[in-house]
């Protein structure tokens, strides 16, 4: 059922993409009064006017509500992810205060201390 919405939704924006072209601006009206009249538009006197604003609407309308049952669905799917064993938030801190606590390293206090005047062996290279 969600791919069949999927596709009306493109389908429905592909439609209002191709009204919103073939409309024309405001100042197309203004050839008319020079001699270019209604009698050569397809709708009749009236223009193509109220049919595209009209099927731009009904398009658009019908876009919002493919958008809304996408969103429905997607929230579905967010919520059903809880179900695929992924821990909730109370098992993970319950976790976390359960688990060992890894103490910084310091070196104890009967350890030797090198100094820097501690001579290192040098070691002579016999392979030349």
């Amino acid at each position: 059922m969600e791919s069949i919405i999927l596709i009306v939704h493109i389908l429905l924006a592909l439609g209002i993409i191709g009204f919103v072209m073939i409309q024309q601006g405001k100042g197309a009206d203004a050839g008319a009064s020079f001699g270019g009249g209604a009698s050569q538009t397809v709708f009749g006197s009236s223009g193509s006017g109220n049919f595209l604003s009209r099927s731009t609407a009904i398009l658009a309308t019908a876009f919002f509500v493919t958008s809304l049952a996408l969103g429905v669905y997607a929230r579905q799917k967010a919520e059903s992810v809880s179900d695929l064993g992924i821990p909730s938030e109370e098992v993970i801190e319950k976790l976390e205060q359960d688990a060992p606590v890894v103490e910084e390293y310091a070196p104890s206090s009967d350890a030797p201390e090198l100094d820097a005047s501690d001579e290192q062996p040098v070691v002579e290279d016999t392979a030349n």
